[in-house]
């Protein structure tokens, strides 16, 4: 009973609350959201630890697996300061999401092992459904109601037109909406009771699905309807629904169109699958420069998060004009950073958890005797899988609120029904439980996500000073101290000195964040005051292949007829030698 009550309210805080927030302080829109998820789901995994059996910590099999996978990862992030000049800030934050990941994975496997897999799991759909109801309200306001939204309960939608919810991205909305579908199918399933309601809610998600006008939860929806087909275990009235999802999106789809040509209003979604533009979004483009790049650094790769860094400084003058912090397809970015050794090793491991899921989930519809209830592995592994197909196209698991939910689906999908005999760490005596390493590490993820907030906030008060606030260079020099943000205050620092050679320090941290316009100005700046006039002008030549607006008056003085003996401003002369974005480091 106790866990009955308990696990789907904790299960709730982490999900429902980071998928909900809308209010957000600069410099990050998603840091709240990014916080809630790992204080939510460290305190979901410490419930679940407490419960554990003896000796269900120990990583086995496939989660031995994934622990080299993850492992290989925060080592590379671990090591990036030193291989990569990857600032330190970056790596610890890196480092812990990373661990927090293994941590879901390790938990949620223990619990299958438990024999509490199902109760654990419906817990997680319950704050699934309750977060994608929620969300694909808020999407409705968003495109039929935009007056109604106000930033801090419900978060402006950035394209006019399109749900984006309280993530403010069109396709993080689809794909929680997606996830969101698959929990009420399946509570439906296993409440008999509940399954009238369930196809209400379900047919509500889809709407918000169709609302976002992401091509990504056009992909989703016709993953439903595969798992209608395949799964036998459902019953037949949910595998006809989840068979007909496509017809049924494709009629609320052309319902949205109709209403809006009727009102006059604006469906986003039409302009989405238009033809005439570019189908991919840059993603073409950015992935042919990906490429140039791993045949260029094929054995080492360019750098643990060092992708933006070394895309931005390569000479592309067909370059995508979006400045892309990620490669938009999670092979192409293990390869391009880790190198191809490196990271057909990390594949082949998560490939290998990926067969094994499969696998444990096929067999538990087979083994299963005298349940009549859909085998809560299958609906964890099109959870899975879903995200899998996300991350060839986008980066959900470069966020925490997608990838703890995904880290903790998987494995569930790892585990092995009732192979380890619960016996609860608080009648053991949590001194001596065997479990305790997983106790443990679920607290330290607690003490980290609040240490994270109270860290974040070092550097807000430099872009939303308090009434009263101490001086820009006094905010500044504090948030260059912050354990895990420091790189934005740099990037103030950079960006705001009268003369930009004057913070020149900053640039060893800021730029490898994320580079884009007024940054590479300030860089190009700082080199030229500093003398350094022909690195100056390589950033300045890659910056004028985005065709920024930001940067339209840097180069408009090119335009301008020369001064007579007057020198021609360094952004107007291409590079006199040849360089490599090593060259920056």
């Amino acid at each position: 009973m106790r866990r009955a009550a308990v696990w789907p309210a904790a299960a709730s805080f982490a999900v429902v609350l980071p998928a909900l927030i809308a209010y957000n302080l600069p410099p990050s829109a998603t840091f709240f959201n990014q916080a809630a998820a790992l204080l939510g789901w460290g305190a979901f995994l410490l419930l679940l630890a407490i419960e554990l059996a003896p000796g269900a910590a120990r990583a086995k099999g496939p989660s031995l697996w994934m622990a080299g996978a993850l492992g290989l990862l925060a080592l590379s992030a671990l090591t990036s300061p030193w291989l990569a000049k990857l600032p330190w800030a970056l790596a610890l934050s890196n480092t812990g999401t990373i661990l927090a990941a293994l941590l879901a994975v390790l938990v949620a496997k223990a619990v299958v092992d438990a024999g509490l897999g199902e109760e654990a799991f419906e817990a997680f759909c319950i704050g699934l459904a309750v977060a994608g109801l929620a969300s694909a309200l808020i999407g409705i306001v968003q495109v039929y109601a935009p007056g109604w939204t106000d930033g801090q309960w419900v978060a402006h939608t950035s394209i006019v037109g399109r749900a984006v919810g309280n993530l403010r991205q069109p396709n993080h909305l689809s794909s929680l909406l997606l996830w969101s579908i698959v929990a009420v199918v399946w509570l439906g399933e296993r409440r008999a009771r509940a399954g009238t309601a369930a196809f209400g809610v379900a047919v509500v998600l889809l709407f918000g699905v169709v609302l976002s006008g992401s091509r990504t939860g056009t992909l989703g929806t016709l993953m439903l309807a595969a798992w209608g087909a395949l799964d036998r275990r459902l019953s037949r009235r949910t595998r006809i629904a989840l068979i007909l999802a496509p017809l049924a999106y494709a009629a609320f789809w052309a319902g949205a169109l109709e209403y809006a040509h009727q009102t006059q209003q604006v469906f986003g979604g039409e302009e989405r699958f238009a033809g005439g533009h570019d189908i991919s979004s840059s993603r073409f483009g950015i992935w042919s420069n990906t490429l140039a790049l791993i045949r260029a650094h094929p054995w080492g790769g360019v750098g643990f998060g060092e992708f933006n860094f070394a895309w931005t400084l390569t000479p592309f003058p067909g370059r995508p004009v979006a400045f892309f912090d990620h490669t938009h397809n999670l092979v192409l970015q293990f390869a391009v950073e880790l190198g191809l050794p490196l990271a057909a090793l990390l594949l082949a491991l998560l490939g290998a958890c990926l067969f094994a899921a499969i696998r444990n989930a096929v067999a538990a519809g087979r083994t299963t005797a005298g349940d009549i209830h859909a085998p809560f592995q299958r609906a964890a592994l099109v959870m899975v899988l879903m995200v899998v197909v996300h991350s060839m196209l986008e980066y959900p698991l470069w966020y925490s609120y997608f990838l703890l939910p995904a880290s903790f689906a998987l494995g569930l999908c790892l585990g092995v029904p009732g192979t380890s005999r619960p016996e609860p760490a608080i009648a053991a005596g949590f001194n001596t439980h065997p479990t305790r390493p997983l106790v443990i590490a679920s607290m330290f993820l607690v003490l980290g996500a609040t240490l994270a907030f109270y860290d974040y906030m070092r550097v807000v008060v430099i872009f939303a000073p308090p009434a009263k606030a101490t001086s820009l260079d006094e905010r500044i020099a504090a948030g260059r101290r912050s354990w895990f943000f420091a790189h934005h205050a740099d990037y103030a620092a950079a960006t705001t000195a009268a003369h930009p050679s004057e913070a020149m320090s900053a640039f060893e941290r800021a730029p490898h964040f994320l580079l884009d316009a007024r940054l590479m100005m300030a860089w190009a700046t700082a080199l030229d005051e500093a003398g350094d006039a022909d690195r100056a002008r390589y950033i300045a030549a890659r910056l004028k292949e985005f065709h920024n607006e930001q940067a339209e008056a840097f180069f408009a003085v090119c335009n301008e007829p020369p001064k007579v003996d007057a020198k021609r401003p360094f952004q107007c002369e291409p590079p006199v030698k040849s360089y490599t974005y090593l060259d920056f480091r």
